[in-house]
């Protein structure tokens, strides 16, 4: 070995860590032309490494020997003379050992699982694992701590090919994880240990076995961790806990009670440092999000929600960004509430904010509060029978004597309006009265404009009575607020438009008067969230006054967009996104011309790289998958070309996220405004279609959901909209009729691009949302394309369907489930959302398919039935009984060999204790009736007398008891238009009469029009008693200051049979103002 090239590297390493820029750049180009390209460089650096008397210089010198040994699939080492590889594998290991500065021996360490990646699959380095060994074993306890490092990293590279000494190496690791010295060696060896996992089959028992052992002293070291305050040591174990969470092996099985216990108490003891019990809660959240199966089948929640409350109540950081153990405690609820079924959440829960709530301690208040908002989430199907007990404490909440708790409820009561609408536009006039006198309060002003807000995009109508005391309130604010209200009170009047839609012309030019000059702010922070709202908002404006009020603003508003774009802010840009897609809707073809600027920023943004310096090439989804895998930050993950590799340990995985989840925002919606745009520009946009498509599906792998969403809904919408402009022909069901009705080739072409990466998207698809937005997707595709859409795919279409309603969907898999086991019936409100997207889809395949649906029906028939059964859902028996009308409408009278067991569970949806299915099962019925070719005549009786209950109703019923009448009365008119004969007039006519006109269901009018249309033609005195009344429903339905109700063809017949009835009895037709109907008025 030339000691002058030593000599010479080892000056080069000294320049290289000196503080003077220009002397490392000069080095470091020195380094890279003239010494790393050698293999000699490698000896050399390992002599470095052995002799340097600077610690800087040796730490750099084995960073480099790593990267050099690696360096183009280790071509440089393998080209070394084997007597110098073999010098340097013998002396490595000693030198370790014999290394005083910790920082250097992992470095070195390092080196060797380098140097071992590439010969222990040559079989060239037999001594290691022995070394190993014997030094794991030393009585040494710094050789302890150097052989389990040097092990960590060695399997961290090559688990493979060590399968064969698993076993031994539990034996050791059992013995380091109490080792009696030393924590470090127990951290080490749990993060071996997390590393040894990923690679354990399922099949492998005896290994999987061996594992399980351990868990409870890994569990105890993580413990250790957490009560010596070693928060580098806790956030590595917690990474490997992570790790085994999120494995498909069930490692943690039958252990998780116990792991639920020890986090619960680690997170909850005020005595560990805040960050440490952040973590120990943060691994309970993913604990029940991936261990959920078992938090369920162990009843887990009530326990869980009992430790958690009192961290609820803890104290709350000021700023929104910091973590907080009570900020923990509550997004765990939040997990609860989504992953669980609300059974085994919300009646515990309900107790325990009761129970919080009559407490004098304010935080206790307060902390119920806030668990109740979290809880709605997950919970508001279940929760919305007992509102009753809710409304009180929200009530209570909104006047407590404590400024925390009344901020607090108006929290809860902005997550009620988004998953309770109904309920809390019923409340508006307690609700407006208290959230308007919070607002003059300071301390409560912006948390109380945020609750408005929420109530505002939900009053509708009911807003009229209180729009000029809000506006009045909330123009005074955007004088006087500080930014930040200022931005809530911007958005609480954009959902003031949105919720007064005409009603708030007199508002619009004062409005844009005074939030104007917010569209020309540009510092960081609270002014581009101000500038970015702003924008949101007067979006929101446009679309309430109408395209020709706004016209006026229209090209300076889309020039500040614009701007916003331009100012390198992701937030602004999704805003101008955000504005663009509404500008679209708004004023529709006139946009084109826009679209030469606006889709090459939204194609730019569909492209642009995820991570938060320029200078380091690597992705955000190898970060992510490193780091949510819980291997080792200190993974070299090689980026660019061979020479240059960056350590993960070296980048700010907070702040790469950080901006990265900002520009995945910032993506997510302008793959969403792809598809709005085209929707509504037209023909215009065909121009960028091809390039459009293509960036979409280039999006569908991404590893953040909310882009494969909005992906999703965007392809399936241009495809919708191609195939509206493609002139096309009416199609009709059937499995061929593609053949009789193709795709013009044009849309044939662009269906083959979209639907095969769709489809393959879902094969990995782990994500519930993505899933059911697929499924929508696909639903609404098929009914406006037909069965040419799926042509070469129908199977392939169909198995998504059946997958979802088994629950053996990727993204419904449990590795702790065994493959033979049904799925729970209880579930969680998300996973009832999924069956009933699914649902969509097997409806969509029975419309385009028709009869040929029939073989496809016996598979489908058993799986949806399933979930009508008294103790699933409301949302499932609900969803299930919807799904069977529109496959009886799809089919038509193919549907009639499954007549009797379809009319069997319908009359137990008649009965059910809720409106929503009673409703959806009197549409079913109506639909049987009307399809089957089996004479139920012997079963109107029967199916009169199910559907007589559903009639008893009062205006002030609930929306869901009038949409059941309504459903109800269809039926009947059904039945009527069937088997007249069949029916007892004098009975059901005065009920089926009195239930005119209708007031929710509007498309019901048809197969009532029908059979009254039906009843005059053949027996008109059976009608004439009701004339009066029947009258009176016709000027209704027929008023032009109302909502079209009939439609045309209804119109038309109806305006006919005015014309025959008048010719009977003209006096009865003046007197109804019908005449203004009659010919010649």
């Amino acid at each position: 070995m030339d000691p002058i090239f030593i000599q010479n590297l080892h000056n080069l390493l000294v320049q290289t860590v000196s503080p003077d820029t220009n002397s490392v750049k000069a080095a470091t180009a020195q380094l890279n032309a003239d010494f790393y390209k050698t293999p000699a460089c490698i000896p050399a650096l390992a002599s470095i490494l052995a002799s340097s008397p600077e610690q800087p210089v040796r730490q750099l010198a084995a960073v480099e020997l790593r990267k050099r040994v690696s360096q183009s699939s280790g071509n440089l080492w393998i080209s070394l003379p084997q007597n110098e590889r073999e010098e340097i594998k013998s002396r490595l290991p000693e030198l370790i050992l014999a290394e005083v500065d910790n920082l250097v021996r992992h470095s070195a360490a390092r080196v060797v699982a380098a140097i071992a990646t590439i010969e222990i699959p040559l079989g060239t380095w037999g001594q290691l694992l022995p070394f190993l060994h014997q030094t794991c074993t030393s009585p040494q306890v710094s050789h302890r701590e150097v052989g389990i490092y040097i092990l960590f990293t060695v399997l961290e590279n090559i688990v493979e090919g060590f399968q064969e000494h698993l076993q031994s190496f539990f034996k050791l690791f059992d013995q380091l994880l109490i080792d009696p010295a030393s924590l470090d060696v127990r951290i080490t060896t749990v993060r071996a240990l997390g590393v040894i996992a990923q690679y354990i089959d399922s099949d492998d028992k005896d290994d999987l076995k061996a594992f399980q052992a351990l868990l409870p002293a890994m569990i105890r070291v993580i413990g250790q961790c957490v009560e010596t305050a070693n928060e580098n040591g806790a956030r590595q174990l917690f990474d490997v806990l992570e790790t085994l969470l999120i494995l498909e092996v069930p490692i943690l099985g039958r252990h998780i009670p116990e792991l639920a216990q020890f986090l619960l108490q680690c997170g909850g003891n005020r005595n560990f440092e805040g960050e440490l019990r952040v973590l120990a809660l943060n691994a309970l959240n993913w604990t029940v999000q991936y261990k959920k199966s078992k938090i369920q089948s162990n009843n887990l929640a009530p326990a869980i929600l009992d430790g958690l409350m009192p961290i609820a109540t803890e104290e709350e950081p000021e700023d929104l960004d910091d973590d907080a153990p009570s900020r923990s405690a509550l997004r765990i609820i939040d997990g609860l509430s989504t992953n669980l079924p609300p059974s085994q959440v919300f009646p515990a829960l309900r107790n325990l904010i009761l129970q919080y709530f009559s407490s004098p301690d304010p935080q206790n208040r307060r902390g119920a509060m806030l668990a109740l908002g979290v809880s709605v989430e997950g919970c508001s199907e279940y929760m919305t029978p007992l509102m009753s007990e809710v409304w009180p404490i929200i009530e209570a909440g909104l006047v407590d004597g404590d400024t925390s708790v009344r901020k607090a409820s108006c929290v809860a009561v902005s997550c009620l309006c988004e998953w309770l609408e109904d309920e809390c536009a019923a409340k508006h006039a307690v609700l407006i009265p208290r959230i308007m006198d919070l607002m003059n309060n300071n301390e409560t002003q912006r948390s109380a404009c945020t609750a408005l807000d929420a109530l505002l995009e939900i009053l509708q109508d009911v807003i009229d009575q209180y729009l000029p005391l809000i506006m009045e309130r909330l123009a005074g604010l955007l004088e006087t607020a500080p930014l930040p209200v200022k931005a809530v009170v911007t958005g609480a009047i954009g959902s003031a438009a949105h919720a007064s839609k005409s009603g708030f012309l007199p508002y619009f030019q004062p409005t844009m008067a005074h939030i104007q000059h917010f569209l020309v702010l540009t510092g960081e922070g609270e002014e581009i969230e101000l500038r970015g709202i702003t924008m949101d908002a007067i979006g929101t404006f446009a679309e309430a006054v109408g395209k020709d009020v706004f016209r006026p603003y229209f090209p300076d508003m889309m020039k500040q967009a614009f701007q916003g774009i331009e100012m390198g802010s992701a937030r602004l840009r999704e805003c101008s996104f955000l504005f663009f897609g509404v500008m679209a809707r708004v004023f529709g073809e006139e946009f084109a011309q826009y679209l030469p600027n606006v889709v090459p920023a939204l194609l730019a943004s569909c492209k642009q790289d995820e991570h938060g310096d320029e200078s380091i090439s690597l992705s955000v989804a190898d970060a992510s998958s490193a780091f949510a895998s819980g291997s080792s930050p200190a993974n070299a993950l090689t980026a660019g070309d061979a020479d240059t590799s960056v350590e993960l340990e070296d980048v700010n995985l907070d702040k790469l996220m950080d901006v990265n989840s900002a520009i995945a925002v910032e993506k997510e919606i302008a793959a969403d405004t792809i598809g709005t745009l085209f929707a509504a520009c037209k023909a215009h946009f065909f121009p960028y279609v091809e390039q459009s498509a293509l960036e979409l599906v280039a999006l569908l792998p991404h590893y953040y959901e909310g882009i494969r969403k909005s992906a999703t809904d965007s392809l399936l919408e241009i495809v919708r909209t191609f195939y509206d402009l493609s002139d096309p022909q009416e199609w009709k069901p059937g499995a061929n009729v593609y053949k009789v009705v193709p795709l013009s080739p044009s849309v044939k072409e662009l269906v083959g691009h979209v639907l095969i990466p769709l489809l393959e998207m879902y094969e990995t698809e782990d994500n519930k949302s993505v899933a059911s937005s697929l499924c929508v997707g696909l639903a609404e595709t098929i009914n406006k394309v037909g069965p040419a859409f799926v042509e070469g795919h129908l199977e392939t279409v169909c198995n998504i369907a059946i997958q979802i309603l088994e629950q053996k969907a990727f993204c419904q898999q449990d590795p702790d489930q065994d493959e033979t086991e049904e799925a729970p019936e209880d579930q969680a409100e998300y996973d009832s959302v999924l069956i009933s997207s699914a649902g969509d889809l097997v409806s969509a395949l029975a419309q385009a398919l028709g009869s040929d649906f029939t073989p496809a029906f016996t598979r489908f028939f058993p799986l949806i039935a399933k979930y009508y059964k008294k103790n699933r859902s409301l949302s499932d028996r609900s969803s299930a009984i919807g799904c069977f009308a529109e496959i009886i409408a799809g089919m038509k009278s193919a549907i009639t060999p499954s007549t009797l067991p379809l009319l069997d569970l319908f009359y137990s949806a008649l009965g059910d204790p809720d409106a929503e299915v009673q409703s959806n099962a009197a549409f079913a019925v109506g639909q049987l009736v009307e399809n089957t070719q089996d004479d139920l005549a012997p079963q109107y009786l029967h199916i009169l007398g199910a559907l007589r209950p559903l009639f008893n109703v009062t205006p002030d019923s609930p929306a869901a008891k009038l949409n059941a009448k309504d459903n109800a009365a269809g039926a009947v008119g059904r039945l009527i238009v069937r088997n007249t004969s069949a029916v007892p007039l004098e009975q059901v006519l005065p009920i089926f009469i009195d239930a005119l006109p209708l007031k929710n269901d509007y498309l019901e009018n048809r197969p009532v029009f029908r059979a009254i249309f039906h009843l005059f033609q053949t027996n008109g005195a059976a009608l004439y008693p009701f004339l009066d009344r029947l009258l009176q429903v016709f000027a209704h339905v027929l008023d032009p200051s109302h909502a079209d109700q009939v439609g045309d063809d209804i119109r038309n017949d109806l305006i006919q049979l005015i014309v025959a009835i008048n010719g009977e009895d003209p006096a009865k037709v003046q007197a109804s103002g019908l005449a203004i109907w009659l010919p010649g008025a």
